[in-house]
């Protein structure tokens, strides 16, 4: 009997359950057919029907990893910045989920530096993310919760903070539990706020 459109993306969704669950257990570094394989039950035959080459499963796997990052469910947020502390909430490894995102995008990271398409793929993923948090930095400063002055400079410095924040929490989560994640946001964003006459106020701290 002939396989149908339905069993090939029934057979793909395995596929995918398979190649995530071997990111999460192993980091990207453990990315090989032969791991999707054993994960999925099956020979490594039967996957080259799916990605001919590690380059190919690769390529899925980044895919696979930004699909489920945009996926997943958003803080609601008053514009302003309850905003901006929603966004870098969001990017924190604050639950099991968003920690084994985190763990594997930054293993990701090295693979990435080593191959000029895949740098340059992340170099527009965090530009667009800092164009996100510049929005809500500019909004924040038109309600005057945030100082007056460029947008995108502070944008960047609240990205670099919190990527910085998620690689010590993955080395040392203990030491960071979502508690002191959360504070350390609210003290980052009091002191851009902090200056006479403008106060981060009280969703800010929230």
């Amino acid at each position: 009997m002939p396989r149908t459109k339905g069993d090939h993306e029934a057979r793909r969704r395995d596929v995918s359950a398979a190649v995530w669950q071997v990111m999460v257990a192993r980091g990207f570094a453990g990315l090989t057919l032969r791991a999707v394989a054993e994960q999925l039950g099956a020979t490594t035959g039967l996957l080259t029907h799916y990605f001919r080459t590690k380059q190919a499963l690769v390529a899925y796997a980044m895919d696979l990893l930004e699909e489920r990052t945009e996926a997943r469910p958003r803080r609601p947020a008053e514009p302003g910045i309850d905003a901006l502390r929603a966004a870098l909430l969001d990017m924190l490894p604050l639950t099991g989920e968003a920690t084994d995102t985190n763990r594997i995008w930054v293993s990701s990271w090295d693979h990435a530096l080593s191959d000029p398409e895949l740098t340059a793929a992340y170099a527009r993923k965090y530009a667009r993310g800092r164009d996100a948090l510049r929005a809500r930095v500019a909004a924040a400063q038109d309600l005057g919760e945030l100082p007056a002055g460029d947008p995108e400079r502070v944008a960047a410095g609240v990205q670099a903070f919190v990527l910085g924040l998620v690689v010590q929490v993955l080395f040392a989560p203990d030491a960071f539990p979502p508690a002191r994640q959360i504070a350390l946001v609210d003290d980052h964003l009091a002191g851009l706020a902090a200056r006479p006459g403008v106060s981060p106020g009280p969703r800010a701290g929230r």
